[in-house]
C-alpha cells in the first residue's frame, strides 16, 4: 500500500491553505511551515512530496513575492486548485458577538470583513495569520477577543463559532499552486491544459509590445500577465505569465518562439492541467 502524499504549505494547522490543501488531497499528510521558502526546502530535502501555496486572492490580489520567490524555488508547478475562502468570528465557548471588543487575524482576513467589524463596533487586531490568532484566542480567557479565522480553525483549537460567513465578498476565493521536485507534464493532446513562464525583454523600444504580439497572432490566450521588479533595480523588470495550451502545441510553440526572441531569458515554471474550476470557463 503506498504512503499518503506528504504536503507543505505555510501557516499554522487550521490555516485556509491547510483546509485548501485537505479539499484537493484529502488523504494528504500534511506539514506547516512558517515560510514560503521553508515550504520549497521541505520539497528540496525530501521531507515532503509537494509544496501548495496561495498565489492569487479574487479580493487581495496577488500574494506578496510570491512570484518572485517560485522562480528561485527549484520546483516545478504540477496542478492549480481555486478555494472558496470563508471568515468565521470565534471565540471562547459562551462568548455572544455583543460582548466581543476585539478580533484578531491577518492582515487580508480584517481587510476583507470590514463591514462586519465596523457594524459591530469590533476593533480589528493584527496577527501573524488566522489560524495563529484562532490558538492565540484560545489559550487566553478573555471574552471580550475573538478571532476571524476558518471552519478548520475552529475545530481545532476548541473555539466556538459566533458568526459565519462574515467576508463582505461571498466570492471571496483564492488560486493555489501544488510544486513538486520533477515536472509531471499533460500530454500534448490533453485539452485545458495552463502553461506559467516568467520572461525577461530585451531593452529595446516596444520590445515588450512585440514580445506578447505573437500570443495575439498565434490565437494562444493569456489569462494573466503580472511585473515585478528584480535585481533591485528600477530599469530591470521580469513578466510572470499563464497561457491556455501546451508548449507542443503548434501555435503555442510559434507564440514562444516569438516570445524568446524578443526576450533575454525566458523559462517555463510548469505545464499542468487546468482545474475544474477554470475549465468551467474556458468551455
Amino acid at each position: 500500500m503506498s504512503r499518503p502524499l506528504k504536503i507543505a504549505f505555510q501557516g499554522e494547522l487550521g490555516a485556509h491553505s491547510h483546509m485548501a490543501c485537505l479539499d484537493m488531497f484529502p488523504d494528504s499528510e500534511v506539514v506547516p511551515c512558517s515560510a514560503f521558502e521553508d515550504c520549497f526546502q521541505q520539497v528540496r530535502s525530501g521531507g515532503t512530496d509537494r509544496a501548495f501555496i496561495p498565489v492569487d486572492n479574487s479580493a487581495a490580489g496577488r500574494v506578496a513575492d510570491i512570484h518572485r520567490l517560485l522562480p528561485a524555488s527549484g520546483l516545478h508547478i504540477i496542478g492549480e486548485h481555486f478555494a472558496g475562502i470563508s471568515h468565521h468570528l470565534m471565540a471562547r465557548p459562551g462568548t455572544s458577538v455583543a460582548s466581543i471588543r476585539q478580533a484578531a487575524s491577518h492582515f487580508h482576513a480584517l481587510s476583507q470583513c470590514r463591514k462586519f467589524l465596523q457594524s459591530n463596533r469590533i476593533e480589528p487586531f493584527l496577527f501573524e495569520d488566522t489560524a495563529g490568532a484562532a490558538r492565540h484566542i484560545a489559550e487566553g480567557d478573555s471574552r471580550a477577543e475573538a478571532a476571524i479565522a476558518s471552519e478548520l480553525a475552529a475545530e481545532l483549537y476548541g473555539l466556538e463559532i459566533v458568526a459565519r460567513e462574515i467576508e463582505d465578498d461571498p466570492g471571496n476565493t483564492t488560486r493555489f499552486l501544488v510544486l513538486g521536485l520533477e515536472s509531471i507534464e499533460p500530454e500534448a493532446d490533453s485539452e485545458h491544459t495552463i502553461t506559467s513562464l516568467v520572461f525577461r525583454v530585451r531593452n529595446i523600444p516596444a520590445a515588450l509590445y512585440k514580445a506578447l504580439g505573437g500570443f495575439a497572432t498565434n490565437r494562444v490566450n493569456m489569462f494573466k500577465l503580472e511585473s515585478f521588479m528584480v535585481d533591485r533595480s528600477f530599469a530591470s523588470a521580469e513578466f510572470y505569465a499563464d497561457i491556455e495550451g501546451h508548449p507542443e502545441h503548434p501555435n503555442v510553440a510559434l507564440a514562444l518562439e516569438e516570445l524568446g526572441f524578443f526576450s533575454r531569458s525566458v523559462r517555463v515554471l510548469g505545464v499542468y492541467p487546468a482545474s475544474k474550476f477554470r475549465r468551467d470557463g474556458m468551455t
